[in-house]
């Protein structure tokens, strides 16, 4: 029965100019529910924007998405790069109340495993309000590798998404709850809720 896990809302941000104005469609939205709809035991409400790479759009995207639409979770996929229309960083940044550097470094290493231009993607993690915001990988296969990790490699490469649930449960969102076959959270054993029903 689904009533025996919290409700969450996740935002789905993906930038993209062309994907945006119809040259292509939307990958990025469509991987980003698919993966987390495997990882997540949750009921989910989904709140997906598709948005050109223009700052003052985006930050607006992420200011309606947390504090009027109530995302507990918002990720971002595109916009990541070092290119001149690749902005997504910035604006995430110019609407943070909190910065979360350890999940950029993650998923930098993470990516490092497969290609050395990992070294130039500038995704980042912020708080704002009571909302964690990410930015992911443009590519559906990366955004996925970001997520779950390399759990097959010597030594295994944790994924970030481990520690996302525990991030959420801090800044007063619901408690959710993952298939441990896709990805298992880590939370302290203090903080571990005794399955219900």
């Amino acid at each position: 029965m689904q009533t025996e896990f919290d409700p969450v809302r996740i935002g789905l941000v993906s930038v993209s100019d062309r994907a945006s104005s119809g040259v292509y469609e939307d990958k990025g939205i469509p991987a980003l529910k698919e993966w987390l709809t495997r990882v997540l035991r949750n009921p989910i409400e989904w709140q997906p924007r598709l948005i050109p790479d223009e700052q003052p759009q985006i930050e607006a995207a992420l200011c309606e998405l947390v504090d009027v639409a109530g995302c507990h979770l918002v990720l971002t996929t595109g916009g990541t790069g070092p290119a001149r229309r690749d902005v997504t960083p910035e604006a995430t940044l110019a609407v943070a109340h909190k910065p979360m550097p350890g999940f950029g470094e993650q998923m930098r290493q993470i990516s490092l495993a497969f290609v050395p231009t990992a070294i130039l993607s500038r995704q980042v993690a912020v708080i704002r309000g009571n909302a964690l915001i990410i930015n992911l990988p443009g590519q559906p296969k990366s955004i996925a590798e970001t997520l779950e990790g390399l759990p097959k490699a010597t030594p295994p490469v944790h994924g970030i998404f481990a520690a996302v649930p525990y991030c959420i449960d801090l800044i007063g969102g619901p408690y959710m709850e993952t298939d441990e076959a896709v990805c298992k959270a880590f939370r302290p054993k203090s903080a571990i809720r005794a399955p219900r029903g």
